[in-house]
């Protein structure tokens, strides 16, 4: 049997496979960290069809929209409550020049997106655009900027422009734009994967350039950064190591992880399919989701060594399922169908960066609209939302609530040979004295029981809410837009200090104590 932590939900496969009744026990006395709201983050690339033709479309499409900003899309999104959304990118970041996304759109350069299909764009949705959205979203602007190919001057100029209250040439030609106050941005990433698509660089090289960007992106008058440094690709700990141990805390609020779950495990060859996999398949890439515990109880570990006081973020900037692009679409521009499958993968991600909450504060799922695992799927005027997107949904009691750590013995999800915890969860207490718990069931074949005794605060009303489907592959399209969407769950039951919930195959399940 295996040994599976999800941080303090310190999951021990020993019940074995016959073993389908879950005890645990939550006491509300327990719950001293936050979960940061901010884990529920977005992230919109300039990358196919994410932007153009998602976010901001043709001024003659018939749909409602604020200029050329897609409305039904903005309050979709209101809905969840995002509180951060990333931009420009990603790899895209690196070679954004934001100067040429201001003033008259007409008189903007065009350019050529080398990183994602070689499609040109007129930069008509730029610096104003994005915050003018970040305005209608009521959510917090975080944004990544040029360090692979622009220069220091570039990125501290962005943020006088975007944060000074004084009077200069940068805050002038902001006034000339049509902004008279500053936005006051918070959230700074310097640079993105420098590693990779960001520069190639080494972690050594990156973390003296860093410092140099850090240096001279100034905090204006009510604007303090936060200012976020290009981690690690996956497991590569030693990036970690180098950044923690020559960057100084004060000038880095954050770090970023950066890991995608890949069906096969195979970035050279086929991802696999969004949409056609078997059991076989859908086991591997659950098990592959689940590496993401792994990695954060290990670079949490090396910033610990570093940073007792857990005072250094790590942001988990990028995550998600990245599949086979949709048959037929440009390759270029990574569209590809959200499934069951995907809504699993959304719900354990979460559970185990709720579970980590000490030291993941910040996290962005790739991506909102039309890219990789989105939570919103656009054709013409028509708009869907997908499975994940009622991930999320499920998950908002924990915004900013308490977590409550739990442990428990659950069973093994078997396939062949291999085994990986059938059972995630989750728990919080938010303000109003409510607890919260989130529930994952990855196994496809069986049912479980959870008892949970409850100490602490007494409650004597259950609410919950369940997302699933018969098979692990159906999906929402635009024929049929609501085949994976939330219903009532009737299967949990509360006594006199305990809660027995019924958790079904393949679902996600939320609960509401009061």
């Amino acid at each position: 049997m295996k040994k599976m932590t999800l941080a303090l939900l310190a999951a021990v496969l020993g019940a074995g496979v016959n073993a389908q009744v879950v005890t645990t026990t939550l006491n509300t006395e327990d719950a001293k960290t936050t979960i940061s709201k901010h884990i529920y983050g977005h992230f919109a690339e300039h990358l196919g069809r994410c932007i153009y033709d998602g976010f901001w479309v043709d001024e003659n499409m018939d749909v409602k929209k604020q200029g050329r900003i897609r409305l039904d899309v903005v309050e979709a999104l209101k809905k969840i409550k995002i509180p951060n959304l990333r931009w420009p990118g990603g790899c895209f970041a690196d070679e954004y020049h934001w100067r040429d996304g201001i003033g008259k759109p007409a008189d903007r350069p065009k350019m050529v997106n080398t990183n994602w299909g070689g499609v040109s764009e007129d930069n008509s949705f730029g610096t104003h655009e994005f915050l003018e959205l970040c305005g209608l979203l009521n959510t917090e602007p975080y944004v990544a900027g040029n360090v692979g190919s622009g220069t220091v001057e570039e990125m501290a100029k962005w943020v006088e422009y975007l944060n000074s209250p004084a009077q200069s040439t940068m805050t002038e030609l902001r006034k000339q734009n049509g902004r008279e106050q500053p936005w006051k941005v918070t959230y700074w990433g310097v640079g993105n994967e420098s590693w990779g698509c960001g520069g190639n660089m080494t972690p050594e090289y990156y973390a003296d350039l860093y410092k140099r960007y850090a240096t001279y992106a100034r905090n204006y008058p009510g604007a303090p950064m936060k200012k976020i440094a290009s981690g690690a690709n996956s497991d590569d700990y030693r990036w970690t190591e180098v950044l923690m141990k020559n960057v100084p805390r004060n000038q880095m609020w954050g770090m970023t992880l950066h890991y995608y779950t890949l069906p096969t495990g195979n970035w050279n060859g086929s991802k696999g399919s969004a949409t056609v996999f078997n059991e076989q398949e859908y086991f591997k890439t659950m098990k592959n989701c689940l590496h993401m515990e792994e990695l954060v109880q290990k670079h949490s570990a090396i910033m610990d060594k570093y940073d007792k006081e857990k005072r250094v973020a790590l942001v988990v900037d990028e995550w998600g399922i990245w599949t086979d692009v949709e048959p037929g679409t440009n390759p270029g521009f990574l569209y590809q169908q959200n499934s069951l499958r995907d809504a699993l993968i959304a719900g354990t991600t979460l559970n185990i960066f709720n579970n980590h909450a000490d030291r993941v504060k910040m996290a962005n799922l790739a991506q909102t609209v039309n890219v990789l695992q989105s939570i919103v799927l656009t054709k013409g005027k028509e708009m869907l939302l997908t499975p994940t997107y009622h991930v999320f949904d499920l998950f908002m009691g924990h915004m900013d609530a308490k977590l409550i750590p739990m442990s428990f013995t659950t069973p093994d999800y078997t396939s062949g040979n291999e085994k990986i915890p059938a059972v995630n969860a989750s728990a919080s207490l938010d303000s109003n004295g409510k607890m919260h718990i989130t529930l994952v069931n990855i196994d496809a074949g069986k049912d479980i029981t959870l008892n949970v005794s409850l100490k602490g605060k007494s409650y004597k009303k259950v609410n919950g809410r369940i997302l699933t489907s018969k098979s692990f592959t159906d999906i929402n399209t635009f024929d049929n837009k609501n085949k994976v969407v939330p219903a009532a769950f009737s299967g949990a039951t509360i006594g006199k200090g305990s809660l027995n919930i019924k958790l079904p195959k393949l679902s996600v399940v939320s609960i509401t104590l009061e």
